[in-house]
């Protein structure tokens, strides 16, 4: 059965553009062309991604996204902006967005990425191939139960999004090393060979240090190796 990509797109031209390409790659589409229509679409569907523009009528793509997960849906969303603003782009990755891409944008990236973001959520917790199978990782006040995809901190559960439990799991399984934010991108994000914006892994390691950390602004378990990138502990 084919995967289904919800276009929320106000202006027709880009909405045909990318229903022709998505089909050609197998992909079924459904379009919406404002706010309402694409909200009601998404909830009703349960689209494996969502292509999001951020400007539209009647309900703006902030809105939107926010709706979306508030409602429980964990459907990858890419936003579609046309802004340079980066006040914009970290709000849309705050309310719950995976990733974003700028207007104008190539085809072929853009399709990496639905890609990518279609395979990561059919794959299992992204650790490495020698620590991946089910069990827990203990990390002194932190334990990952990956059996039951959760984790714990001073045994009390926490409330993560799949990002912010793909995230931990892959930098707890190698305590210790640093990995650049290009990298993240690669193993957690599954964006191959990955050179673009890295602000996403920004925002989504601030997002899990404040669900973690007794003190977000002076990180115990998920620390910054300046220059260099992030790491768990040690």
């Amino acid at each position: 059965m084919g995967k289904t990509i919800l276009i929320v797109e106000d202006e027709q031209n880009i909405v045909d553009i990318l229903s022709f390409n998505l089909s050609r790659e197998g992909y079924d589409t459904l379009e919406a062309y404002d706010g309402p229509a694409g909200l009601q679409l998404a909830l009703e569907n349960d689209p494996d991604l969502i292509l999001l523009d951020l400007m539209l009528p009647g309900m703006d793509g902030f809105e939107v996204c926010r709706k979306v997960r508030e409602s429980g849906s964990a459907a990858p969303i890419i936003m579609l902006t046309a802004r340079e603003e980066e006040a914009d782009k970290v709000l849309g990755l705050e309310l719950g967005a995976d990733d974003y891409i700028t207007k104008p944008f190539s085809m072929r990236e853009l399709l990496a990425r639905v890609k990518a973001n279609i395979r990561r959520v059919a794959m299992s917790p992204a650790v490495p191939a020698a620590q991946s199978g089910l069990g827990t990782i203990k990390a002194g006040r932190v334990n990952i139960d990956r059996d039951r995809a959760t984790v714990f901190k001073d045994g009390l559960p926490l409330e993560l999004s799949q990002r912010e439990y793909d995230l931990i799991c892959f930098l707890a399984a190698q305590p210790g090393k640093v990995f650049s934010r290009e990298a993240l991108m690669e193993h957690v994000w599954n964006y191959e060979g990955y050179v673009g914006d890295v602000r996403a892994v920004d925002v989504a390691i601030r997002r899990l240090r404040e669900k973690i950390e007794d003190d977000p602004a002076n990180p115990e378990f998920i620390r910054t190796k300046r220059g260099m990138g992030y790491l768990f502990g040690e």
